[in-house]
Parts: C-alpha cells; structure tokens; sequence
C-alpha cells in the first residue's frame, strides 16, 4: 500500500494526559552526585521507556520476587520525595520489600544516601527506587494484586484551579492503585492542604473497588509508620494541620 494510503495510527510522540509534576533542576550536591554515581546501580531499577525520560514501556512488568530476590510483602511509596520515610520503613521492616517512586534525581540520591547510611548499620537490601511516572507504572507495569501497602504522603495539592487536572488522585488513580493493591491491601495517604484532602475523600470514596477504612467521609488516626519529615515539620510550622487518610481493597 502506498504511504499516503496507510490506515495505521501515528504513535504520539507526546503524552496526551497531564502529569502530577513538572520539570526540575537535576543538580545535585556532592553527596547525592557521589552516591548516584557510585552506588545507584545497587537500587534504581532500570525501566524501559515510552514516549518520556520517565514514561514505562506498557509491554514491561515489574517483578518485585526477581528484583529483590525472594517474596515479602510490598510496600510501595508513590512520590517519595528526599527518602524520609521509605529509608525509615524499609530499616525498621527487613521482612517488607519497599519500592520508592519517584521523577526527580535529586530525590532519588539523597535516598541513596540515606539508605546507605542505614547499610552502614546492618544493610537495607529491601529497598529499590523507580524513576518512572506514576501514573504509567500503576497502569501496566505492576502486577495486579502485587502491593501489600501503597503510600501516598503530601503530594503536591496544585492549589490553583486551573491546576487541579494535575493533581495525582483522581478517579483514574484510585482504580489504578485498587487494580495493584491485594484483597486486603491498604492505600494510605496524608496531606497539610485542608481543601486537597476533601478533594482526597470524595474521589476515593467513590471509588467501588476501596473502602474507607474509617467510615465514609472518615479521616485516620495519623499512621505510625509515618515518620515526621522536614517537609511535614514546616506545615506544621506553617499551621497547617495534617489530614491521614486510609482505605483498604476488599477482600
């Protein structure tokens, strides 16, 4: 068939949804460049990419029993930032594998550094980071029923609305999480923007496939794995008051 004649679907060379986040600064301090340069290869699970730095290839699957080596619950943190409170989970829970996501470099190497300090300690093998759109990985690339626990903690509420479309819960993101948390799995989020957690509620309360652990329109006790981080510290200085929420997958 002649090409002016082909019936095919051009692939976009764009995504065509909105992301959680934009563009940042890549720079890195000296300990972060070292620890990147030096010891990312014992955790950054490498990804195939789509159409973006961080899309995930729809074809490929994250095998958390090949990655970390033996089968163990899993507890997946969605935006983990500077590594705070993954590092912390992951060194006080040995028999739990933890994956971080995350977009900015910055943040994947001081989670590095934290994690290798913990090494230092006694070795934390139950840690990898993906540098992937989250979005994506929920979609395809990890298994159904694989997550014991997935975390959301202060994502970024894009608080203007002509922003709100960016915000990463929304309808499509609380199927998506149901889709990989097992029957009895728990979702867990927290957030110091009064406005994005009634924004929180309504979505995932209507999603069918979770349940609000503590009735509908019912907030959480804050969750004692949560470590206090730097950036929760300055809410809090801030005044804003921090919203838990949890919701689990029925069985």
């Amino acid at each position: 068939m002649p090409e002016s004649l082909t019936t095919e679907t051009p692939v976009p060379r764009y995504r065509t949804q909105p992301v959680s986040f934009v563009r940042r600064s890549a720079r890195l301090t000296k300990s972060q460049q070292k620890a990147w340069d030096t010891k990312r290869d014992r955790y950054l699970v490498e990804v195939p990419r789509a159409l973006a730095a961080t899309s995930v290839d729809p074809a490929w699957r994250f095998d958390a029993e090949a990655v970390f080596g033996r089968c163990a619950p899993l507890v997946v943190e969605i935006g983990s930032g500077q590594g705070e409170a993954i590092v912390a989970a992951a060194d006080a829970h040995p028999e739990r594998d933890h994956l971080a996501v995350e977009v900015y470099t910055p943040g994947l190497a001081q989670t590095i550094v934290r994690a290798e300090r913990c090494r230092e300690r006694r070795g934390l093998d139950n840690l990898r980071l993906l540098q992937v759109n989250a979005a994506e990985l929920l979609e395809t690339a990890l298994p159904p029923a694989s997550a014991d626990e997935v975390w959301v903690f202060f994502p970024d509420p894009w608080h203007k609305s002509r922003h709100h479309k960016r915000r990463l819960v929304r309808p499509s993101f609380a199927t998506q999480v149901a889709r990989v948390l097992r029957p009895g799995g728990v979702l867990r989020l927290a957030t110091d923007w009064a406005e994005y957690a009634a924004h929180m509620l309504q979505v995932l309360d209507a999603c069918e496939d979770l349940v609000n652990a503590h009735g509908r329109g019912g907030v959480a006790p804050r969750f004692e794995g949560r470590v206090l981080t730097s950036f929760e510290r300055k809410g809090r200085e801030a005044g804003r008051e921090v919203t838990d929420l949890e919701y689990v997958r029925p069985s």
